[in-house]
């Protein structure tokens, strides 16, 4: 698994993303490139912005208990998961803008380094280990850069 506090992973995993085109179509899913890179955007929103309602207090605890170990564990994610309702993206997005700010959060998050992750608390989950917040940005950027084939 890439580690998105190593500079050399990092710079891989932009190169991959700038890769992607307008046109770039996915192997499976219905999300289209722009909406792809505005749904991975949204894991780093939860961190960097204040733009989603928090979850309540027994949300949380049935997120924590059935959601958590999938979202933070190593093995990857199956095609066609579920995801979360705050990730659905069905309208349409503009590409560049959402490329530019996934490659922005990526870059902001190498920066900070693993030792202001290591048991920040996340919204959903509580705190979590540094090798659990890298285990959730990579996987979820690794099964999406893989759906669209790059």
């Amino acid at each position: 698994m890439i580690d998105l506090f190593n500079e050399k992973d990092v710079s891989e995993t932009i190169n991959r993303i700038n890769q992607l085109t307008p046109e770039t179509k996915p192997k499976w899913g219905k999300m289209n490139v722009a909406q792809m890179l505005a749904h991975c955007n949204v894991a780093y929103e939860f961190v960097y912005d204040n733009k989603h309602p928090k979850l309540g207090p027994f949300t949380k605890f049935l997120v924590k208990l059935f959601v958590k170990d999938t979202v933070v564990g190593e093995k990857p994610y199956k095609k066609n998961s579920r995801t979360a309702p705050e990730f659905q993206v069905s309208d349409d997005k503009d590409f560049d803008s959402e490329k530019k700010r996934l490659i922005d959060y990526i870059v902001k998050t190498q920066q900070l380094g693993e030792s202001y992750f290591h048991n920040k608390e996340s919204r959903s989950f509580g705190p979590l280990t540094k090798t659990e917040w890298n285990i959730m940005f990579a996987k979820h950027l690794e099964h999406h850069l893989t759906q669209f084939g790059v």
